[in-house]
């Protein structure tokens, strides 16, 4: 994995001004993060050895280098997902490229499913941790010690207070809680979503966790971000698509862009 990055990592700094300090891998509906990168160089996939081939509405498939809120960043626009191959280390080399860059942090960010009535459609989830229900790693068959990551903390504390704090400031309504990772791409049963609630998560989703185990792997500091698309199944009448997530998450872009532009801003890692 590392010897792919670098490769990888190699062909990406002929064509790139800076280093960047910070990745994004966006979700759903979030394609106007990138857009608003300034001096953008745009990258497709395809041109990437070790990058996804996303098969989903919504992912544009490509890696967009620049500068937001005055910070170098590294944008992924779409995300492999385990419900696409079977595999969860899709994200794996993309990831470790990255940190070859220089990315000291990862900004997650997804589109999902709540379990709180209080948490609903439009609405923007802090993740301060997850439950894998998939059960599966992107770690598997990786050899020596490093692959028994410790997840304690693996949404980092500091960064969760300064994406809070940013909420705060512009006033922008963040929740907080725990992630459940389904492997999809199915939709959950109610009584899957009786059970994650007794387990005490607060919203579900197909992706964003193996991004997370690679990401404290490879020594990256990980903030995540759920923007809320849906009541979970079982929890409301609308019958749950792929087009009503899109719907929601264009809705809740605008609110998603700003406090990640406000957390660059502030950041000091």
């Amino acid at each position: 994995m590392r010897e792919a990055a670098a490769a990888t990592a190699a062909i990406i700094r002929k064509q790139v001004p800076e280093a960047p300090e910070t990745a994004l891998v966006l979700g759903s509906g979030l394609g106007a993060v990138a857009e608003a990168v300034k001096q953008p160089v745009s990258l497709p996939y395809p041109e990437l050895p070790g990058f996804p081939r996303p098969s989903v509405a919504g992912h544009g498939g490509r890696l967009v280098l620049g500068r937001l809120a005055g910070r170098p960043v590294a944008v992924m626009q779409g995300r492999a997902h385990y419900y696409e191959s079977g595999r969860a280390d899709g994200m794996n080399v993309a990831l470790a490229t990255l940190q070859a860059l220089g990315c000291r942090r990862v900004i997650l960010t997804n589109a999902a499913g709540s379990l709180r009535e209080d948490v609903g459609p439009g609405r923007l989830l802090l993740l301060n941790d997850h439950i894998n229900l998939a059960g599966v790693s992107p770690l598997f068959g990786l050899p020596g010690d490093e692959r028994f990551v410790d997840l304690v903390d693996a949404y980092d504390p500091a960064g969760r207070a300064k994406m809070a704090a940013a909420a705060t400031r512009l006033g922008i309504p963040l929740a907080e809680g725990v992630y459940v990772w389904f492997c999809g791409p199915h939709f959950e049963t109610p009584a899957e979503i009786r059970a994650a609630k007794l387990l005490g998560g607060d919203a579900v989703g197909m992706s964003t966790v193996p991004e997370v185990i690679v990401a404290r792997m490879l020594g990256l500091k990980v903030t995540a971000l759920s923007m809320i698309t849906n009541l979970a199944a079982g929890m409301a009448a609308e019958p749950l698509s792929h087009a009503q997530t899109m719907k929601h998450a264009t809705a809740a872009a605008g609110d998603m862009a700003r406090l990640l532009a406000a957390f660059l801003e502030a950041s000091d890692d």
